[in-house]
């Protein structure tokens, strides 16, 4: 799987009301290794519920967080509200969603692999668009999944020759049961790692607070990984 370029990958609406434009944030692969399917879902940049074209008071009253992904032929929508509620997630048909879409994805033309600490940290130096690609599976449903993503925070140790990717939102697909639909069991989280073999992900969940029920990124869950850093070219 080639890497994207982020900064330059979009998705845009067909609905002629409002062709709107998201920003392509990550991107998740899932492999069904028994029929050879392959399926991409594109994970959007989060926005906030809005009256679009309005004349004044363009932010809702109750406002809330908003964030779609894209898949071949069914997408999702996460509305995260300041209380727990039961239309967190919303599943539908890619082309309900804004009429479909135009993708406008561009690989890059070239990416290096990092294949050593040191390298990793030598792209960090030069302040190289760093892009990382987790691979997980499980054997017992015969699925695997990519999760791609552009690195947004790495911490680095120069003297200890150390490394430590800390990035989200990305799609964490559940992997161990087999759903009709796979956006079914997706999940939003923030991934963590600093080596190739194991990721640490914290995911949204619905959590208490005191005596209410919030939507929070509190679920924490370490998986065995495949993990790969590019450096793509300095614009």
């Amino acid at each position: 799987m080639n890497p994207l370029d982020y900064g330059h990958s979009f998705l845009l609406g067909k609905w002629p009301d409002n062709e709107v434009r998201f920003w392509v944030e990550s991107r998740t692969r899932i492999i069904d290794t028994r029929t050879g399917s392959i399926e991409d879902y594109l994970q959007a940049g989060a926005c906030k519920s809005e009256r679009t074209f309005a004349e004044r008071d363009l932010f809702m009253d109750d406002n809330y967080d908003f964030l779609p992904v894209f898949g071949p032929e069914w997408g999702v929508i996460f509305r995260r509200r300041a209380m727990a509620h039961d239309g967190y997630r919303s599943c539908l048909a890619a082309r309900e969603m804004w009429g479909g879409q135009v993708y406008h994805l561009v690989e890059a033309p070239t990416a290096q692999e990092l294949a050593t600490n040191a390298a990793i940290r030598a792209a960090t130096y030069a302040f190289a668009p760093i892009v990382a690609q987790t691979q997980i599976e499980c054997a017992q449903t015969g699925l695997r999944a990519i999760i791609e993503y552009p690195v947004k925070t790495l911490n680095t140790h120069r003297s200890r020759d150390l490394y430590q990717v800390d990035t989200g939102p990305i799609v964490l697909p559940d992997l161990t049961a087999r759903h009709q639909r796979h956006v079914e069991a997706m999940r939003l989280a923030f991934v963590a790692f600093n080596a190739p073999h194991f990721a640490d992900f914290v995911v949204e969940a619905r959590t208490r607070v005191g005596d209410a029920e919030i939507y929070h990124y509190s679920d924490l869950l370490t998986l065995p990984a495949t993990n790969r850093l590019f450096a793509l070219p300095a614009h």
